[in-house]
């Protein structure tokens, strides 16, 4: 296939490399290896990173429930995959228990640290090789701070040199700056970020190939900063529950194997990294400005008529992530560079489910039409992005189908969301 040197066997396949074990703060406590493999094979996600690689439970239980599969992923022991699930929940998709699913070893740090006389707090994304250098590199990092307490560590330390320790004992690692203008821990954040990579990282900025734009922005608005053309743009779900990978991930053309994803990342090659499936942006948690407890909801140019000022409690808002763009841009919106990429952007199919229904998404009724689905069609990605509508109607009935059908197209109602509050998506405001 194209991209692919000599005779090597390559693949397009979907990539959610960002996500958290049952070990960080706030997680599902189905966030094991069977869990997070099971879900994945019902979202058709091939390739998923293990998230939170510092925990030292987390390794050992990824050690006892993974084995190697090649350079640097691993696949779920035989007598672990359970991916059938329970036939009296309705959670059984006979094909899943077949469906490929390799892990990659991944895992997101939390640096809180002082530099150019402000606080800085960034998340960056790590992706390495095995787990023996995920062992190494903990080694080091566990001098700083007790890195059992969660499993996104937070850690007194610079980024770049958290970037310099990870180059020191893996050469090869994969840094990401993670979710890159979340206002609150970012290296674009509003509120404790810098206004360009290389204040954050320095001389060492040549060692980052790829930057993650997260769930509140997505390529377009990446593409008006000319800054950003050298990376890569990836996007993950960052998922702290099983049903969440894949809101966002990357496509990928390749052989499966780390040092194959690593090579198409830091050439751009557009022959073997595809593109990313994205979020609708103003569908994050940070799109639109603002002050959840006020109930203020603004625009950037609102905000910036109002001084930044809530009008209700005097303090000033959360700057969003769109506001934040705009500050920084050098090109006007519409802009598309030569390094842009395919992107697709999705609604979740729960979401799709529950618009058609006029019921919660967390329903039992939402649950049975979303298992039913996959049962009978495949995979979610490959439902809301190749099924025929033809055939989605024969399963799901005509209002779930237009709803994909209108998802598809982009004809959709968003609230944006702000200060940390998700946007509300209505796929079917005409009902």
């Amino acid at each position: 296939m194209a991209g692919c040197p000599g005779q090597t066997i390559c693949m397009r396949f979907i990539a959610d490399l960002h996500i958290h074990s049952h070990y960080s703060r706030a997680t599902s406590k189905d966030c094991t290896p069977e869990g997070l493999c099971r879900w994945a094979a019902y979202k058709g996600i091939a390739l998923l990173g293990t998230g939170d690689f510092t925990h030292p439970a987390w390794r050992e239980e990824l050690k006892r429930k993974l084995r190697p599969a090649g350079d640097g992923v691993y696949q779920l022991e035989t007598s672990c995959r359970k991916a059938t699930g329970s036939k009296a929940t309705g959670d059984d998709i006979p094909w899943a228990g077949n469906a490929p699913v390799w892990f990659v070893v991944s895992g997101e740090i939390s640096t809180i640290y002082r530099k150019n006389g402000r606080t800085r707090k960034l998340h960056n994304l790590l992706i390495l090789p095995d787990l023996e250098a995920a062992d190494r590199l903990a080694g080091r990092l566990e001098q700083l701070g007790d890195l059992g307490v969660d499993g996104r560590p937070v850690l007194s330390l610079d980024s770049y040199d958290l970037l310099k320790m990870a180059l020191d004992v893996c050469p090869s690692v994969i840094f990401v700056p993670a979710h890159i203008w979340t206002p609150h821990f970012s290296v674009f954040g509003a509120h404790s970020g810098f206004d360009s990579i290389d204040e954050c990282y320095e001389d060492l900025v040549g060692h980052i190939y790829t930057v993650e734009t997260g769930l509140s922005s997505d390529p377009p608005m990446n593409w008006r900063l000319s800054a950003l053309d050298r990376f890569a743009l990836t996007s993950n779900s960052d998922a702290h529950s099983p049903g969440n990978l894949g809101r966002e991930a990357n496509i990928f053309d390749t052989e499966m194997s780390f040092t194959a994803i690593r090579d198409a990342l830091v050439k751009r090659d557009p022959a073997r990294f595809i593109g990313t499936l994205e979020f609708y942006p103003e569908e994050g948690k940070y799109h639109y400005d603002g002050h959840r407890a006020c109930g203020i909801r603004w625009k950037p140019s609102e905000t910036r008529a109002r001084g930044g000022i809530c009008p209700v409690c005097g303090r000033r808002v959360t700057v969003g992530v769109l506001h934040r763009v705009e500050e920084l841009a050098d090109r006007p919106e519409g802009a598309r560079p030569a390094a842009a990429r395919h992107f697709e952007s999705l609604i979740p199919l729960v979401k799709i489910i529950a618009s058609a229904l006029d019921v919660g998404e967390s329903t039992k009724r939402v649950r049975n039409h979303y298992m039913t689905m996959l049962r009978e069609l495949g995979p979610e990605l490959t439902i809301l992005r190749d099924t025929p509508i033809a055939d989605i109607e024969r399963v799901a009935g005509p209002t779930i189908s237009e709803g994909i059908l209108r998802a598809r197209r982009g004809e959709v109602n968003i609230l944006p969301g702000f200060d940390g509050e998700y946007g509300k998506i209505d796929v079917l405001p005409d009902r």
